[in-house]
């Protein structure tokens, strides 16, 4: 981790200042150096899959959270791609596409992007706006159409109930399908000041819960090996018991078949008055 950490700690201040001066002072970036930034975090790794739990542990000052936010969610691209079994060239675009689909909120005030209270309607109004600035941004670059339309589509939803266009289904790219994605999972595991990041039970959970706004062939996978991920560690129960993850729910992959100390299984599927509060 101290390794991994290094390097993070030395990438973010050079993405950061990249994007600032293409963002601010209109100065051309080159693809080779943001794509460099990421290749040097991921040399750092002696095991891919460690990257989710380094990321547990990583809390950026709040100056830096668009930065680190948009840094994360390259990272969690290039071991997702490999969830999505994407070919190389189509990882490399993925990760592309991650560095830059929220710029538009680098253009918002901080204390609007990272309120921690409710947002009111007005406000709700102006960071979706993001999108397009994005958009707007990128569009005169020579950059794949795909990173553009994930910059303006990563909010659209496959039932139609996102933004900015309520397209549905197909209609949105498939790069800003699997974009939505990497960024729900982002934003729900990232630690803040003002609250704790989700562990991966609790992601599976909500993603389950909100299975209608995602194309479930991509997202299925990405359940699937974040919850085998898990087996064989011990949780802490809601009653304060520890557990052994067993077996995974196929059907409630949040919900796992779990082991007390004293041998006793717990099939949280059918104990709804039992969660999980945290890995160990």
């Amino acid at each position: 981790f101290a390794k991994f950490r290094k390097a993070y700690q030395d990438a973010l201040p050079a993405y950061k200042a990249i994007m600032f001066q293409f963002i601010f002072n209109g100065v051309p970036f080159k693809m080779d150096d943001i794509m460099q930034i990421y290749q040097n975090i991921y040399d750092s790794l002696d095991q891919n899959e460690r990257l989710l739990d380094y990321l547990y542990n990583m809390l950026p000052s709040e100056d830096d959270l668009t930065y680190a936010h948009c840094l994360n969610s390259a990272l969690i691209a290039g071991l997702f791609a490999s969830w999505f079994s994407l070919s190389e060239a189509n990882t490399q675009l993925l990760i592309q596409c991650a560095f830059f689909y929220d710029i538009g909120k680098l253009k918002l005030p901080n204390e609007l992007i990272w309120k921690v209270g409710k947002l009111t309607d007005v406000e709700f109004e102006k960071i979706k706006t993001h999108t397009i600035l994005g958009f707007q941004m990128l569009q005169d670059l020579p950059v794949s159409a795909h990173i553009l339309k994930a910059a303006l589509m990563h909010h659209e939803r496959y039932d139609g109930s996102g933004y900015p266009s309520r397209l549905h289904d197909v209609q949105i790219d498939i790069y800003a399908r699997y974009i939505s994605i990497i960024d729900a999972y982002e934003a729900m595991t990232s630690a803040r000041t003002y609250r704790e990041s989700k562990h991966p039970f609790q992601v599976i959970e909500i993603f389950e819960k909100d299975v209608h706004k995602y194309d479930i062939e991509l997202l299925r996978p990405i359940m699937f090996r974040l919850a085998n991920h898990m087996v064989g560690l011990n949780v802490l129960l809601s009653n304060d018991q520890i557990a052994e993850v067993i077996l995974i729910n196929q059907n409630q992959m949040g919900r796992p078949l779990v082991r007390l100390k004293d041998g006793t299984f717990i099939d949280l599927t059918t104990r709804k008055d039992i969660n999980i509060k945290g890995i160990y």
